[in-house]
């Protein structure tokens, strides 16, 4: 006789019937004490809830034994294994996982099984029909434990995308500058714990896995629509507290991953470190070998280009002294202008930079004296000269 074959007589089924309560309600018990998880969760109505619950189990499972024509192990019946998968569902709501329930239907079973047995025995179950009856009650265990795995797993899941969304939203709320009350309300949605300070950082989509590994966990990405990005390849993340002595260790994880750094900003204003990081990128600012593009190290070229025709004339304005000779003359003596400026007239530090000997800057500098006289001494001509030039590179 096969588990398959096995029908329990009705005289047997009937004596555990009457048992179902108390063996629920010892099952519920040892549940409790075996399985910390579990003590809070099966007090009061939630308890009793519970025992009504393990009690509806097991007599799914009696009705599965005493079935007509036998009982089959691999199809127990439908209330049961709905009632499984909720169970796990449930418990991937209030945060538990699914090693709590499984213990839970170890202990179940043992108990359960305990009480049954000897129920069954006392009513006549013969030592062969035992048997078979273990085999029925441990797969009818599987089946309820595989459901309820089940349930927990596509609760993970369903939440996980739902909690996304919001978090996506959040990000798209934060980048266009809402107010900060609302930008509380859909943190809590997202159930994201807001930080003292953000920094926005642009990179190019194909870096970002490898980044995410090394950074906060409370790490926003941008979504695709509010990017507002030019290269669509190009994603934004808002990293949490990466700012004083943090600001280092952002910077190394993202070497070697051509990405723009904005400033750090209270967390609901990160909208404008979003945008400093999009002007530096747009800027075009060359970086130094692998490192991100620190925007905090370029503020003096931001302010310098805020606006590029109007630093053009000013340019062509404090030049105009060359503007007679020829290419190669007026390059050289741009260059030594813009050293000097930079140098403070310092000319051995000049010559240094410019690869050329203290003499030769002494010439260029007094060629540069015929040329714009006394204005080399007014400190209005010196600003201007300084500015117009402080933001040329080498030729």
């Amino acid at each position: 006789m096969t588990p398959e074959q096995l029908t329990l007589p009705d005289t047997v089924a009937a004596a555990m019937r009457a048992e179902l309560a108390a063996v629920a309600e010892s099952t519920v018990a040892a549940i409790v004490v075996e399985v910390p998880s579990y003590a809070d969760a099966f007090a009061g109505e939630m308890g009793r809830a519970i025992e009504n619950a393990v009690e509806l189990a097991l007599g799914g499972f009696l009705e599965l034994a005493t079935a007509s024509g036998g009982a089959d192990a691999s199809t127990p019946i439908a209330p049961a294994l709905e009632g499984a998968y909720a169970l796990g569902r449930g418990e991937a709501r209030s945060g538990r996982s699914m090693d709590a329930l499984l213990g839970a239907y170890r202990v179940g079973a043992r108990v359960s099984w305990r009480q049954m047995s000897a129920t069954a025995v006392a009513a006549g179950l013969t030592v062969e029909q035992l048997a078979r009856f273990a085999e029925l009650v441990f797969a009818y265990i599987d089946q309820l434990s595989a459901a309820s795995v089940a349930g927990h797993s596509d609760e993970l899941a369903t939440s996980g995308r739902v909690r996304q969304r919001y978090l996506e939203r959040l990000a798209a709320l934060l980048l266009s500058g809402r107010s900060e009350t609302e930008l509380r309300a859909a943190a809590e949605r997202a159930d994201w714990t807001p930080p003292r300070t953000l920094t926005a950082v642009v990179l190019p989509e194909a870096r970002v896995r490898g980044v995410l590994v090394s950074l906060d966990p409370r790490t926003l990405q941008g979504a695709e629509e509010v990017r507002d990005l030019a290269d669509a390849e190009l994603t934004v993340l808002l990293v949490p507290d990466a700012d004083g002595r943090s600001r280092p260790a952002l910077l190394r994880s993202l070497e070697g991953r051509d990405a723009v750094v904005g400033p750090p900003r209270p967390w609901a204003e990160v909208s404008a470190s979003y945008a400093r990081a999009l002007r530096v990128r747009g800027l075009g600012l060359p970086p130094d070998d692998a490192a991100p593009l620190d925007t905090e190290q370029r503020l003096a070229e931001l302010v310098l280009r805020a606006d590029e025709e109007a630093l053009a004339d000013l340019r062509a304005q404090v030049l105009a002294p060359l503007a007679d000779l020829g290419a190669g003359a007026r390059a050289k003596l741009t260059e030594t202008l813009r050293c000097w400026l930079l140098h403070q007239g310092r000319r051995e530090q000049v010559a240094a930079e410019l690869f050329v000997h203290p003499q030769t800057v002494r010439y260029r500098m007094g060629q540069l004296r015929e040329l714009y006289g006394d204005r080399l001494e007014d400190p209005r001509t010196v600003l201007e000269l300084t500015v117009a030039l402080g933001s040329m590179g080498r030729p």
